[in-house]
């Protein structure tokens, strides 16, 4: 007895020992690439980025040369920016209303409430001067900071004091309009970046961008100063730092009432950026802005040759360098046009923001350009405004002070139901049709040059032989893959491309799944798809604010206008020709088994590829219209094509693949 007892834990401990190292044995053969650098799919991205920025250096470079040269150069620039904009709404009733008013030395605070779109209501602060007027003006749009107007900026104190007026705006995500409140008015993200972040993605499915609605919001507060009467319409201007350089920086080339204006602690060089940070939160970026070789710089020139100040900090997160570079081009551009006085550079020892010293220039510059008044602005003062003499709803937030307001979620909800008549009537057009706006929303071209799979390495195991191959494609990054070959084979046997979004190591892990392929003498290729398993992002160099695993590569490439999905259907397209081609798999059905976000590449994949015979999907979106009913959800931008809900949904393609091709179980 005891020795059967002893014998049965010996065999026992053997099994688990056995189990154990298959599955350890299967992960440390699972990678495939001859090669390992887990930012690799970075290095591509970036590689891209160089490419389309170096093409812009030369346009510029050439536009240096004289001033109608520089001035087709701006032209174009403002026609890139309106192609890749989206568009804007119809200008409806302000709405405005004065919500109350306060009194303090030299000037007055009024709190205003108006309406940039039907029920989005917009909460601001407008800082007049004493005195009969009318007042030049400026908008001031604020940084990322939560609380938005509030606490009271100081160089809107300091503007009134010296004869300009300042109205303060609240952007969305921020002060008295935060979108994702409770009950209870307070705010259920970390910050108005995470909320930015979120509600972009919505916005970019719908063809648009937060910066879009931003400068929305902000065009109309122009719009709203041009109503009243102390306020000089011809002299208005706009500065803004941190979030709010970014706001100004997008605002300039759009709206020409802006006559003198300052980007503070956000201007430099977008490819510094991409290069030492990686791509900055949602409300910063429009989608294709790499595609049409627009730098910052551009942005701001658009406004040219009208004045222009940059004040940055030698020691700020944004990158000093690429300031300093950035700006030699607007001086080069303003010499061209005959200007070189009025773009200027004012640069602090210290790091981000507005202090005192930038402050002074700041109003300093205006008074320049709106008063003709160039003499030193000293900050002197002690005065604070009260924040009960800021906010302007009763609870201090619009989503719970006004029942009829819109939220911005909300407002996608509207604008997709919008879109379905225009959606169902594209889709009508047929599959040609459709077919070709995917291929232009996925920017790809379908491939037609062969494929080279590269063996690296074989594994016999018990009833299967394992091939590892490294998959080339010209332009392309190599894509890894294993193949279970069952000593079974035969010639009904039909090949599966495995997807597994937490990379094939884990599927090559799983003996048991492995065996019931292999029983059924089904050949499987596992792959990871670019950004996947092998070349996966480091999560390190991923901000968890933004909730997205692979955030700064989704953007990247949504940048240069290749978005990571039409980057990953390529990937798929080019197993497919490496079924088709490989001696012992060719002549075989090709099925494709996936999960998670893999998905809606797969879905666009069996699209657009008639050789793919089926694919089976689990635990993914069927629908695009899913991360607008659930903003608050993660790794969105893996998925995000620009402006697709404008054009089609997931499901229609699911319908237009035909002969139950896609099967995505409940």
């Amino acid at each position: 007895m005891k020795h059967n007892f002893y014998r049965s834990i010996i065999i026992l401990t053997l099994l688990v020992l056995t189990g154990n190292q298959f599955k350890l044995h299967s992960q440390s053969t699972g990678n495939a690439l001859s090669w390992s650098i887990n930012t690799a799919y970075n290095h591509y991205l970036m590689r891209i980025v160089h490419e389309q920025y170096e093409a812009r250096e030369q346009e510029i470079g050439s536009a240096f040369g004289s001033k109608d040269a520089m001035t087709a150069y701006i032209e174009k620039c403002r026609d890139s920016y309106r192609k890749i904009i989206g568009g804007f709404p119809e200008k409806g009733e302000l709405n405005s209303q004065i919500a109350g008013k306060a009194q303090y030395q030299g000037f007055h605070v009024e709190r205003i409430i108006y309406e940039s779109l039907p029920k989005r209501y917009v909460t601001a602060s407008l800082y007049i001067p004493d005195g009969p007027g009318p007042f030049p003006a400026a908008v001031e749009v604020c940084g990322h900071g939560l609380g938005g107007k509030i606490p009271a900026p100081r160089s809107a104190i300091l503007f009134a004091l010296n004869g300009i007026a300042v109205m303060v705006v609240d952007p969305i995500g921020q002060g008295e309009r935060i979108q994702f409140v409770d009950k209870n008015s307070q705010t259920l993200t970390r910050g108005s970046t995470t909320e930015h972040t979120l509600l972009n993605a919505g916005a970019n499915l719908l063809g648009s961008s937060v910066a879009a609605y931003e400068y929305w919001d902000n065009h109309r507060a122009v719009d709203y100063l041009e109503t009243r009467n102390d306020i000089d319409k011809s002299r208005i201007g706009m500065y803004g730092s941190s979030g709010g350089g970014t706001q100004t920086s997008y605002m300039l080339g759009l709206d020409d009432r802006i006559k003198v204006a300052s980007v503070c602690s956000y201007f430099t060089e977008r490819l510094r950026v991409l290069e030492e940070y990686g791509a900055s939160d949602g409300c910063q970026h429009v989608p294709y802005e790499g595609r049409e070789h627009l730098e910052i710089a551009d942005f701001v020139l658009m406004m040219a040759p009208k004045p222009i100040l940059i004040m940055s900090g030698k020691y700020d997160f944004v990158d000093y360098w690429g300031a300093v570079r950035a700006f030699k081009e607007l001086q080069n551009a303003y010499t061209a046009l005959g200007s070189p006085e009025k773009v200027s550079m004012v640069s602090v020892e210290g790091g981000h923001g507005m202090p005192r010293e930038k402050r002074e220039a700041l109003v300093r510059w205006f008074r320049k350009w709106m008063y003709d008044d160039d003499r030193p602005v000293t900050e002197n003062h002690n005065i604070t405004v009260s924040p009960e003499d800021l906010q302007c709803t009763s609870t201090g937030q619009v989503l719970t002070a006004f029942s009829d307001n819109i939220s911005i979620p909300d407002y996608h909800l509207a604008l997709t139901d919008q879109y379905e008549k225009q959606r169902n009537d594209f889709v009508r057009k047929g599959k040609t049709a459709v077919r070709d706006k995917v291929i232009e929303l996925l920017g790809i071209t379908i491939p037609a040059g062969k494929i080279i799979a590269e063996p690296t390495g074989t594994v016999k195991m018990r009833n299967y032989d394992l091939y590892k191959f490294q998959i080339i494609r010209q332009g392309q990054m190599p894509v890894p893959c294993v193949v279970i070959y069952p000593e079974g084979v035969n010639r009904n046997s039909s090949v599966i491309i495995h997807l597994n979004e937490n990379g094939k190591n884990e599927f090559l892990s799983d003996e048991r799944t492995i065996e019931s392929y292999v029983n059924r003498n089904e050949i499987v290729v596992a792959a990871d798809l670019r950004g996947y398993g092998e070349t996966a992002d480091p999560l390190s160099l991923n901000d968890t604010k933004y909730w997205n695993r692979e955030y700064r590569n989704a953007m990247i490439s949504m940048h240069t206008g290749k978005p990571a999905m039409g980057q990953r259907v390529i990937d798929i397209m080019s197993l497919v020709d490496f079924v088709n081609s490989d001696k012992l798999l060719k002549g075989r059905k090709v099925n494709i088994v996936a999960n998670g976000s893999y998905g809606p590449a797969v879905i666009h994949a069996v699209f657009l590829d008639p050789g793919i015979e089926m694919a089976e999907i689990t635990r993914s979106v069927k629908s695009f219209n899913e991360y607008l009913l659930n903003p608050m959800q993660r790794d969105v931008y893996t998925n995000v094509l620009y402006g697709v809900l404008r054009y089609y949904d997931l499901k229609d393609l699911v319908g237009l693949a035909g002969r139950n091709r896609i099967r995505i179980p409940d």
